[in-house]
């Protein structure tokens, strides 16, 4: 989504300040492939410097579709070692340009929980086929949108090690669904996240019980919705803004999570 020009150069100035000799490596790949008619048009991320096998990590996009924010997302993971595959739920060319656009685009998934689950195993199955991917160790993660999305494939049985939620919808219209999830879930969520309300937060900390799932929730405070992404600006009474500390603290608990994850 875009809210202003300043927000599109927030990013810009965001990733101009990761470092450029890693930057260099990470070689970033389009990769086609459909759900019968419909072509889709995901990124793999990976760093050639890296021979053995390694483990893959699966990202879905927030409500606007792949765009710089999920590039930066998996070249980030690539420099870290993993192989990341940015998955196109929308499908190729479907990339909304403004907040309406991203409701009804992403709406038609939210209420279509069986056709997002089915896009996300396809974007899955593409991760499995890369080169050097170890498919024994395997995470997904997904901001807003991705986050909703990761946590549906998720209750599909995916067999993955984890999930990864950023500031994602955590409601499901199908909670007994928990019961087949097969790896860790992580939420990071926004404590003043007024997209997802407290009774929203409540029904998934009891659906996790319920499914006598392994599971966890942080909550960062003075955070609302959005808050990984500089896009959003810093307003945090529109709802939905970036949050600096939030961000930063969120990457390193999820670079200790995919650590521990994959060595276990």
């Amino acid at each position: 989504m875009q809210k202003s020009i300043l927000a599109s150069v927030l990013l810009a100035v965001f990733l101009a300040f990761q470092p450029a000799a890693s930057q260099a490596v990470v070689k970033i790949k389009t990769v086609e492939y459909k759900d019968g008619d419909t072509i889709l048009e995901g990124k793999v991320a990976f760093d050639p410097k890296f021979k053995d096998k390694r483990p893959g990590v699966l990202v879905v996009h927030e409500w606007n579709g792949i765009g710089n924010y999920v590039t930066m997302r998996i070249t980030k993971l690539a420099e870290l070692g993993y192989i990341a595959f940015a998955a196109d739920i929308y499908g190729r060319g479907v990339r909304p340009t403004t907040m309406d656009d991203s409701a009804k685009t992403s709406t038609l998934y939210k209420s279509n929980r069986p056709l997002m689950r089915h896009r996300a195993e396809l974007g899955l199955a593409e991760l499995k086929k890369q080169p050097d991917v170890d498919a024994d160790k395997l995470v997904a993660m997904g901001y807003c949108f991705g986050g909703t999305t990761v946590l549906e494939l998720a209750r599909d049985g995916a067999p993955m090690k984890g999930f990864v939620s950023f500031h994602g919808g955590l409601s499901t219209p199908t909670p007994l669904d928990a019961k087949n999830i097969k790896g860790e879930v992580l939420a990071f969520q926004g404590a003043d996240d007024s997209f997802v309300p407290p009774t929203e937060v409540e029904a998934f900390e009891k659906e996790m019980r319920d499914g006598k799932v392994n599971w966890e929730l942080v909550k960062y405070g003075g955070a609302v919705h959005g808050f990984t992404n500089p896009e959003h600006g810093n307003d945090a009474s529109t709802g939905l803004a970036y949050q600096k500390e939030a961000d930063q603290k969120s990457w390193e608990a999820l670079k200790v999570f995919l650590n521990r994850i994959f060595k276990g």
